[in-house]
């Protein structure tokens, strides 16, 4: 979800001053009561949905041999940064986890809050925080199984400082996914003129292209703070059906799936024999 994470460069960890940029903080603040609308302003997150959560679901289940059918997140906990109105951390808990949800914009923690507050069982599961990532490092150092920081990247300020607040609260072999934009001609005509100028996909403003990550760049900064990058993933958002697929190219949009190496291990994190089960995303980065 869209999120809004201002990291400071010299002082990555402290929580004496804030981290977040207040004019996005405004920006994202007007649509704050929109999140669930299916057909408004987040009408491609509902839809993204489709295809993230079952990434995020099966991946999970293909590294645990002991699931519930009901409840296959049972008794995990997930870090959803960046959460915005909930529209990620409800599928998770309604599938077993215990999430956690964190977004520095107060009216996104109260929009989730209310919603989540229709179902029981989600009020039980799930709960909300507005607070900044790094806000919530120190008391929770390696707390969570998995991190999930879906459309959020596009939009920190000091990636690398996310990343190594995303290592901190993981647990050893812990997942982090990310969904997010490539910085490519492609991801600059569709992703902004088309989607924020002429067709009104997403709010006017939203993305800075120069802020997009390209996959290379991502997974360099992964390796080198602890991760072994398992699969990187293109998808592709039809604005005609409204639908979300799974494709070859990462020139647009693409998912990753990482994974924190136990502490042991942590200075051998490029060698992991599993890279070579990586999915290849050289397939030409303008589609």
């Amino acid at each position: 979800q869209l999120s809004l994470f201002r990291f400071t460069v010299k002082r990555p960890f402290s929580t004496s001053h804030s981290s977040v940029d207040s004019k996005e903080i405004k920006k994202f603040q007007l649509l704050a009561h929109k999140w669930w609308d299916e057909e408004g302003e987040y009408a491609a997150l509902h839809s993204m949905n489709d295809i993230r959560v079952p990434f995020i679901r099966d991946t999970l289940l293909s590294m645990s041999s002991n699931y519930d059918l009901g409840n296959p997140l049972s008794g995990i906990k997930i870090l959803d940064v960046g959460c915005g109105g909930g529209l990620l951390s409800e599928p998770l808990g309604r599938l077993g986890a215990s999430v956690t949800g964190i977004d520095p914009v107060e009216d996104n923690i109260r929009t989730a809050d209310q919603h989540k507050s229709f179902d029981p069982v989600l009020a039980k599961r799930i709960q909300y925080k507005s607070s900044s990532l790094e806000e919530i490092v120190e008391q929770s150092v390696e707390t969570f199984d998995v991190i999930v920081a879906s459309e959020v990247v596009e939009h920190v300020a000091d990636l690398e400082t996310f990343i190594k607040c995303c290592s901190q609260v993981l647990k050893p072999e812990g997942s982090l996914f990310i969904t997010t934009i490539n910085r490519t001609q492609l991801s600059y005509v569709l992703g902004i003129l088309v989607a924020e100028k002429i067709m009104g996909i997403v709010p006017e403003g939203t993305h800075e292209w120069e802020k997009f990550v390209p996959p290379e760049e991502l997974e360099r900064l992964l390796e080198s703070n602890g991760f072994s990058v398992k699969s990187v993933k293109g998808m592709l958002y039809n604005p005609l059906s409204g639908s979300w697929s799974w494709v070859e190219s990462t020139g647009l949009n693409y998912a990753v799936h990482a994974v924190r190496s136990g502490a042991r291990a942590q200075s051998h994190a490029t060698d992991s024999p599993l890279q070579t089960d990586r999915q290849q995303h050289s397939a030409g980065t303008a589609g």
